[in-house]
């Protein structure tokens, strides 16, 4: 069955009419007419009833609209998507991510690259102080950032994956010798300053103001990047929270990571400046969404084979 003819068929399902259904489509009723026709002969019951004044769906004919919407509006999807992808595929995107979690989505950078070879995507490295502010100043077209994200001049695109959330502190803290902590425990523990205009909804994701039993949570140092978090926490002098994908690139010898065992799972998602949507920030999302549904049916196929 040709597109043409399963959008005829889709239309005139809605308009039960042919007259209607030929004026959308811009086609002759006789076109109409035809296509149907040719579809009831193909499949061999007669897919509406029609009289002078009505026409109506006869029982295959609702089995074949239910069979064939979902599938229609997924491949009309699609086309718009590279469309879309198309249409802004020259040009320069400036991407900002957070340090490792650059190499996190390595998959989705690769996804649009295929789709828009033409395109020039430049690498910013986005403050985890400040996750924001390349964003608001227009450095960055698109941001990676952690979730929530709750500003109304920002757009919250795709979810990219989610990461266990780990305590790091120095070896020679009394807690280093710990399996793991919860979330209570930090109550007994300093974190560090943030010397920036970081959202507190946005801090407190990895460093709560308090405890679940309602304790203040002390705050030492105060800091301005990601390094100098490191080092005052190397120095014994504050504790921090990130992702658990952290232990494996900041690999120092005198820091410790632990699981923090309560601490609910931590969403990344890409972030823009609702403004300045463009093509090329939209070709990006729709590039990052299909990459993820793609790796979550490749993990569904590996779990059902049990391997």
């Amino acid at each position: 069955m040709e597109l043409r003819d399963i959008e005829i068929f889709l239309i005139l399902a809605q308009e039960l009419h042919f007259g209607r259904t030929a004026e959308r489509l811009c086609v002759s009723p006789a076109r109409v007419s035809q296509s149907i026709k040719k579809q009831e002969r193909r499949l061999g019951a007669p897919l509406f009833d029609r009289t002078s004044r009505v026409v109506r769906m006869t029982p295959a004919g609702e089995q074949l609209y239910r069979e064939l919407s979902a599938g229609y509006r997924q491949i009309m999807d699609g086309i718009e998507a590279v469309s879309a992808a198309a249409r802004g595929t020259s040009g320069t995107l400036t991407l900002g991510t957070m340090g490792l979690q650059a190499w996190m989505i390595r998959g989705i950078v690769g996804v649009f690259g295929e789709r828009c070879p033409a395109v020039r995507l430049e690498h910013r490295d986005m403050n985890p102080v400040d996750p924001l502010a390349l964003l608001r100043s227009g450095e960055v077209d698109i941001g990676h950032v952690w979730l929530p994200v709750r500003e109304p001049d920002l757009t919250i695109g795709p979810v990219t994956h989610t990461s266990a959330l780990v305590l790091v502190l120095a070896t020679t803290h009394p807690f280093a010798s710990r399996e793991s902590v919860c979330l209570e425990d930090y109550g007994d523990l300093t974190f560090v300053a943030h010397r920036s205009p970081i959202p507190a909804y946005m801090e407190e994701v990895f460093q709560p103001f308090h405890t679940p039993a309602g304790r203040p949570i002390p705050r030492g140092p105060v800091i301005g990047n990601w390094d100098e978090q490191l080092k005052v926490v190397s120095a014994g002098q504050a504790v921090i929270a990130t992702a658990e994908e952290a232990a494996r690139f900041y690999s120092w010898p005198n820091l410790t990571y632990l699981p923090v065992r309560d601490a609910p799972p931590v969403s990344w998602a890409l972030v823009w400046r609702t403004a300045a949507e463009n093509p090329l920030i939209r070709a990006f999302a729709q590039a990052a969404a299909d990459a993820v549904r793609l790796t979550a049916q490749d993990d569904s196929i590996t779990l059902s084979d049990g391997s």
